[in-house]
């Protein structure tokens, strides 16, 4: 029988194993795959580029989803279909806090649901949050590595620039005080796939997580800058998922899961 090959991802049941990283941008994929043993790519559609290999002797996948909630979910979709169930977001992110710098490990256990993604598959009043066992694995892979973190709420939001520039937006008054009331519940930093993604996730009964860097520091520290050029915004994310998912492996197995 002919192989079912997925519309967008390119990629057929047995491609890949359950676990998976779910980057945003193509290029992550293989600074991600060089930490897995016997890396491959196997597919590169669009903005969805595959690679595969194994950690701690267990099969593992990267795939990009492009940047926002709709290639997220077509993404999280196809590699349900093709065996995935637990699927970590690595990326970056932008401080809405004093309490994120540029460089800090960002754990997410929530996301506001300033998105319209999450609406086609749960209701408004749903949460948009991560899978436990995978959010304690981060947090101890975000301890273990030494780096600052915070583990606090996202705001995902479906428009880039009218975070960056709401003032020049028709409902700029809006959007501005919508950021504000977020701000002043807690949220802790921005990026536009994580309540997309926990919430797919949920309805597909699968594990979701995210980590994330801040590339940025918030309003309140703009124009200090930081001592030093963090160069390794990238590397020190991918260290720390890598670790996390290790960790979530191990346990798996430990458990007969």
């Amino acid at each position: 029988m002919e192989k079912k090959i997925m519309l967008h991802t390119g990629l057929s049941k047995g491609d890949i194993g359950r676990y998976v990283f779910l980057p945003g941008s193509p290029e992550r994929t293989e600074k991600i795959a060089k930490y897995f043993d016997e890396p491959k790519e196997i597919a590169f559609h669009r903005e969805f580029r595959t690679w595969t290999g194994k950690l701690s002797g267990v099969p593992v996948a990267v795939t990009s989803t492009g940047i926002g909630g709709p290639s997220t979910g077509i993404a999280m979709e196809e590699l349900y279909e093709c065996g995935a169930d637990t699927m970590m977001r690595v990326g970056s992110c932008a401080s809405v806090s004093p309490k994120v710098r540029k460089g800090d490990i960002c754990v997410i256990n929530g996301a506001v649901r300033m998105e319209g993604l999450g609406l086609h598959y749960l209701p408004i009043e749903f949460p948009a949050v991560p899978d436990y066992q995978m959010l304690k694995h981060e947090v101890e892979a975000a301890e273990a590595s030494g780096l600052p973190y915070n583990v606090g709420v996202t705001i995902t939001k479906e428009s880039f620039y009218t975070q960056t520039s709401p003032e020049t937006k028709p409902i700029g008054y809006e959007l501005i005080n919508r950021w504000k009331s977020y701000v002043a519940g807690g949220a802790t930093n921005t990026s536009m796939e994580c309540a997309s993604m926990f919430l797919v996730g949920a309805s597909l009964g699968i594990r979701t997580g995210s980590i994330m860097v801040s590339a940025t520091d918030c309003e309140a520290y703009e124009g200090q800058g930081n001592s030093k050029p963090l160069n390794d915004l990238e590397d020190r994310v991918i260290r720390v998922a890598i670790d996390a998912m290790k960790r979530i492996i191990a346990e798996d197995l430990a458990q007969g899961r």
